[in-house]
């Protein structure tokens, strides 16, 4: 990082994951963070393993992971990217991050156990406690899923 302020030690664990993010299993959708620009980026990873709790029913006997689980793991990353954007700047991360709008979603390619999700968030815009972020997920370089999202912080009073 640059300037003054704290450093963030990379990569982010999960266990610090669980202290930015409310998600526990089976929602916690992003294993580790490998990367991150306070205020513009992040990219994040996940881990898909045949003992996801989903595969039993999406779909028996040819497991594919569900778009909008694909879409929830890049809202969490845009989450991260907030909430560690605000410990670096010494102010209190935001213990609430909701999901306001997901725009121009594509789903390119499935993803099934074994593959390795890449994450990357872009913040576009900042307004107020509302976020307007560009994400999308990779497997092996490979484009299998994008989309315009809306979040919006709120803190737990």
């Amino acid at each position: 990082m640059t300037d003054n302020t704290a450093p963030i030690s990379l990569p982010v664990n999960v266990e610090q994951i669980q202290q930015l993010l409310p998600h526990r299993y089976p929602f916690l959708l992003v294993d580790r963070v490998i990367e991150i620009v306070p205020d513009q980026s992040v990219v994040t990873l996940k881990n898909v393993t045949i003992n996801e709790p989903f595969f039993n029913g999406h779909f028996p006997n040819h497991p594919v992971m569900p778009g909008v689980l694909l879409v929830e793991a890049m809202a969490q990353s845009a989450g991260l990217l907030t909430q560690l954007s605000a410990r670096v700047k010494g102010g209190s991360p935001s213990s609430l991050f909701y999901l306001a709008k997901v725009d121009n979603a594509r789903f390119n390619a499935p993803v099934v156990p074994g593959d390795q999700l890449r994450m990357e968030v872009r913040l576009k815009r900042l307004l107020r406690s509302m976020g307007l972020f560009e994400a999308r997920t990779l497997v092996d370089g490979k484009e299998v899923a994008s989309c315009e999202l809306m979040c919006a912080s709120r803190s737990e009073k």
